[in-house]
């Protein structure tokens, strides 16, 4: 919401000399996050001044354009020209090329003279063209910043105005206004209206509030028997919520559509991010700002009998304002005459009622529609509209015949009308539930000792009507606030305008003897070493299309069952992910298209599995009471399995080119490290086979096990065919484990080995086993026939060429013995090495290589 501070002075203490960040600033104390700050001004300067044209001759040149060569006063007659600088004339008129036609002589326009700035740093001086010294431009409103007419110059007269020559042209068009900007949180639709935030700002200085829709109110008359015809028949409400519960109808005849809108009214609208179209338009604009109730005006004589409130039939179509034919929803609720729908309700008028250029009677229309129904409709149509911003966060339902008042009393000030005298209100609006607030809840709520004063004054202040009880208050909210409907709101409005500056801010000190759970420790411990490693961690959407479930949840590509989110936030991606992998490649994918060629990320997140998934469609419960034991049993039945996971993907190389450097390139191996890494962080050996996986390259895949056979992930390359079509980086690796599993095998206590002072001996042994025995296996083999001596056992060579049968391969293995209390003799090491040839022998049928 953007807040012109002309406007908010109107209604709020704001001081002459108060900025927009000052604004925001005092906005803050109550809740109101900040957005921005708009001022024109900050794009304009220099000398932009009101003149007046004195002649203009035309000419038509070789380029076959024909162009004004213009004399401009830009100080009153009789007057000298202060202004100096080159291009200035001392005579106080300008001679200036237009291209533009739609101004005469004696017309006054808006010159930027030469040293002059215009928004996109324009910057205006005395240069030859159309053979003449042009000395500044006559400005149209796009070149001011201040509309989109870039066709035309801007003739003040016809926007009423008849400044003197040499003025100010910015102060004449408000364009020394600013305004701030304030981000409105769903719950605080009332601050969609100055009327709104003016209230908060005296809430934050603590000034009383003259509310100015409570001056109006006294003034509004009453129905009348004449009022013009309006039906509400909703046959077919959204979960039992009437569509429309007050629809005010008045009419206002003798409009002139002619009249132009008064600067100040046009100013405040374009601070207010709203462009100008025509008075009646600009009217109802200004007073939806004004009090936050969206107004609707139709040409009166364009409709077609009265006016009915229903959904639309299966198959009607409307043609909104935006010249777009729609084919409507039955859930749409619409308005309609005898001629069919005229207007989507909350969401867009219809152009066939369309107030324009010949409109003389004018129907005004100020109604309140349910946020649900606005909400479903301007996103079913995908027409998001200042009016359906307002709707979907709730408008008082008490404020549509002040509202529809305000805006007669402008048609008939500003656009010469009538007000005819026939009132409409069709009124089925409750009045809000009262809630009940115990005098000490406030305080055990907030950890405040609010005394009974202050905690009424704050209620009083909002608008609600508070009631003294033995116990506390009873309270009623005010109609603008549909947010408050639990004693816990009430409790935070107090503490709001009380100031959260009050509320303490110890931290609560942890109990002695607790920190992170075993769990929490060992996530920890791996999420740190793969950090130390130089990877970075990211964190990704959960949300992914079943395409990405299919790819990465399964080995073979099968489909995979997934769970569907009931609003997705794309269609594309509706259902929840499987594996990390997906969002994980979108990261790497844009991090790579913006420059970063060498990237190491990975991730740790939740995964959520459909096995056993049975979704809950009983209501949620109620807030402020702990549900029964068995209702939290249903919850948690309820709640999918969701399993941790830890993926990396890898690319580039692993350092930095330099004169001394030449990087390596990231292969498969760096992602079966990163693996590693992580197993061993929380004491867990990996067993690393030969594996298969459709999106994987089927000669550079691991499968990684725990030591008691457990599955528990993929390490490897990409598949070139996948990387090629997904677009991502060339030899893209990756890996992803079952974290849960993984912390389920972690090790109780890992015992550090002695460092022993004696020498190691060394010795190899080739095996020629098996083409189709792992070599990770064998090596298992070897460890464990080798015995205790045995230090470390390290494949350095496979070789299937020359020399070996067909069918077999040789595994070069480098064995290290050392003892704890001894120097190996060379027996002791060859009888540990022959142990474990034998073992190897046993096992695989392995030989030795002659």
């Amino acid at each position: 919401m953007r807040i012109p501070l002309s406007w908010l002075r109107e209604y709020a203490p704001v001081p002459e000399d108060a900025t927009a960040e000052d604004v925001l600033a005092t906005l803050v104390k109550v809740g109101l996050e900040e957005e921005d700050v708009h001022r024109p001004s900050d794009s304009l300067s220099g000398p932009i001044v009101v003149g007046q044209v004195l002649s203009m001759e035309p000419e038509t040149h070789s380029n076959g354009k024909t162009v004004n060569w213009c004399s401009v006063r830009v100080v009153p007659e009789g007057h000298e020209q202060t202004l100096t600088g080159k291009g200035i004339d001392p005579s106080g008129v300008q001679g200036i090329i237009c291209g533009a036609h739609n101004f005469s002589v004696g017309d006054k326009v808006v010159v930027a003279l030469p040293g002059a700035v215009l928004p996109g740093d324009f910057r205006i001086s005395a240069r030859k063209t159309y053979g003449h010294i042009s000395a500044g431009m006559i400005a149209s409103v796009r070149e001011l910043g201040i509309g989109d007419d870039h066709d035309g110059i801007l003739v003040l007269s016809r926007i009423g105005l008849d400044p003197e020559i040499g003025s100010d042209a910015l102060e004449l068009l408000g364009l020394y206004d600013s305004a701030a900007e304030v981000n409105v949180t769903p719950d605080r639709g009332y601050a969609f209206s100055i009327r709104g935030i003016a209230r908060e700002y005296c809430h934050a200085v603590r000034a009383p509030f003259t509310d100015p829709v409570a001056e109006i109110a006294p003034s509004v008359p009453r129905p009348t028997e004449d009022g013009f015809p309006v039906v509400v028949a909703d046959d077919a409400p959204i979960h039992g919520r009437a569509g429309c519960n007050r629809f005010a109808v008045r009419v206002v005849e003798g409009v002139d559509p002619s009249r132009p809108t008064p600067p100040w009214l046009s100013s405040r609208l374009r601070l207010a991010g709203i462009r100008s179209v025509s008075l009646p338009v600009d009217i109802s604009n200004y007073v939806m700002l004004e009090y936050g109730q969206p107004i609707h005006t139709y040409d009166a004589d364009t409709l077609q009998g009265g006016i009915t409130v229903r959904r639309a039939r299966a198959g009607e179509q409307l043609t909104t304002l935006d010249d777009k034919t729609r084919t409507l929803d039955p859930e749409d609720l619409v308005i309609t005459d005898e001629s069919g729908p005229v207007g989507l309700a909350g969401v867009m008028g219809g152009a066939s009622t369309e107030v324009g250029e010949s409109t003389t009677r004018v129907l005004v229309e100020a109604a309140r529609f349910d946020e649900v129904s606005v909400a479903r409709t301007a996103r079913r149509h995908k027409l998001p509209s200042e009016a359906s911003k307002r709707y979907e966060r709730g408008v008082d339902p008490q404020l549509a015949p002040v509202a529809a008042q305000r805006v007669v009393d402008l048609l008939v000030e500003l656009a010469g009308g009538t007000d005819t005298g026939r009132v409409t209100d069709v009124d089925h609006t409750d009045r809000p539930a009262p809630i009940e607030l115990p005098a000490e809840y406030p305080a055990a709520r907030v950890g405040v000792d609010y005394s009974p004063e202050v905690v009424e004054r704050s209620l009083v202040a909002i608008g609600a009507q508070v009631t003294e009880t033995a116990d506390g208050w009873t309270v009623v909210p005010p109609p603008w606030r549909p947010d408050l409907v639990e004693k816990e709101d009430l409790v935070e409005e107090v503490a709001r305008l009380d100031g959260y500056d009050r509320i303490p801010d110890r931290l609560p000190v942890a109990p002695p003897g607790r920190g992170f759970t075993r769990s929490q420790a060992a996530r920890r411990r791996v999420a740190n070493s793969l950090a130390a490693a130089g990877l970075t961690e990211v964190l990704s959407y959960p949300f992914v299309s079943q395409a990405d479930n299919d790819l990465w949840g399964s080995t073979t590509g099968e489909h995979v069952a997934s769970i569907k989110l009931a609003n997705p936030i794309s269609e594309a991606q509706p259902m929840l992910r499987v594996s990390v992998l997906p969002g994980l490649l979108e990261v790497l994918r844009r991090n790579h298209s913006r420059g970063f060629r060498d990237l190491a990320l990975y991730e740790i997140g939740h995964v959520f599995l459909a096995e056993g998934y049975t979704p809950d469609t009983q209501p949620v419960p109620p807030l402020g009471v702990r549900p029964a034991d068995a209702e939290l049993e249903r919850l948690d039945a309820s709640v999918p399995s969701q399993p941790r996971k830890l993926a990396a993907v890898l690319t580039g190389h692993d350092a930095p080119a330099g004169p001394w450097l030449t990087p390596r390139s990231l292969d498969w191996q760096d992602a079966l490290d990163v693996a590693e890494l992580a197993a061993r962080s929380v004491g867990v050996e990996l067993t690393v086979e030969q594996g298969s996986h459709h999106a994987f390259h089927p000669g550079r895949t691991a499968q990684l096990s725990t030591a008691d056979g457990v599955v528990i992930g993929v390490a490897g390359e990409l598949h070139p065919k996948l990387v090629a079509a997904q677009g991502l980086p060339e030899r893209t690796c990756a890996v992803e484990l079952d974290l849960s599993v993984l912390l389920d095998h972690e090790a109780s206590a890992v015992t550090a080995q002695a460092i022993s002072g004696y020498p190691a001996a060394t010795q190899d042994v080739a095996l020629v086993v098996d083409a189709q025995v792992p070599a990770a296996r064998l090596l298992e083999t070897v460890r464990r026939g080798a015995g205790e001596l045995l230090e470390t056992a390290e494949v350095f060579d496979v070789y299937d060429g020359t020399g070996i049968p067909e069918g077999k391969k040789s595994v070069a293995i480098a064995l290290r013995f050392r003892a704890p209390d001894r120097t190996l003799t060379a027996d002791e090491a060859s009888e540990a090495r022959e142990n474990a040839v034998e073992a190897a022998r046993r096992e695989h049928d392995a030989e030795i290589r002659s």
